[in-house]
């Protein structure tokens, strides 16, 4: 019984210690975001998919570019504790035409998060 104890222990500390670690990871990557303004003029007709994965949010997306213009943006998978709120983000990029959005409050690291995986995907739709 005490050696069950002790397992269970160790067990905990093993757990905590991970979950540190990847809390710390993951507020390095979100502090680490930078949105960048990304010219619609150089994104080229097409679809196309980006992801983010800051350890404990991630999101992947679709976005459509026609004429220049984003036509949709579809959130394909959004890993998030309390960052629901962050789901309005694809929308609002539609709706101003450029990643230069407001966070949501109560959810900024979804907001980074969905925001840096729609750069991640206009970016491979950059023609020189």
């Amino acid at each position: 019984m005490k050696t069950l104890k002790l397992i269970i222990v160790a067990a905990l500390i093993g757990l905590t210690l991970v979950s540190c670690k990847n809390f710390r990871e993951y507020k390095r990557r979100i502090a680490a975001v930078e949105i960048e303004n990304i010219d619609l003029q150089k994104v080229a007709d097409g679809e196309y998919i980006g992801e983010f994965d800051a350890v404990m949010v991630k999101a992947k997306v679709k976005v459509i570019v026609k004429d220049h213009k984003i036509v949709n943006i579809e959130l394909l998978r959004h890993d998030n504790g309390k960052g629901k709120l962050a789901e309005v983000i694809p929308g609002n990029v539609v709706a101003a035409q450029n990643l230069q959005v407001d966070t949501v409050s109560k959810a900024t690291a979804s907001s980074k998060v969905i925001l840096e995986a729609i750069e991640q995907a206009l970016k491979k739709g950059i023609t020189l």
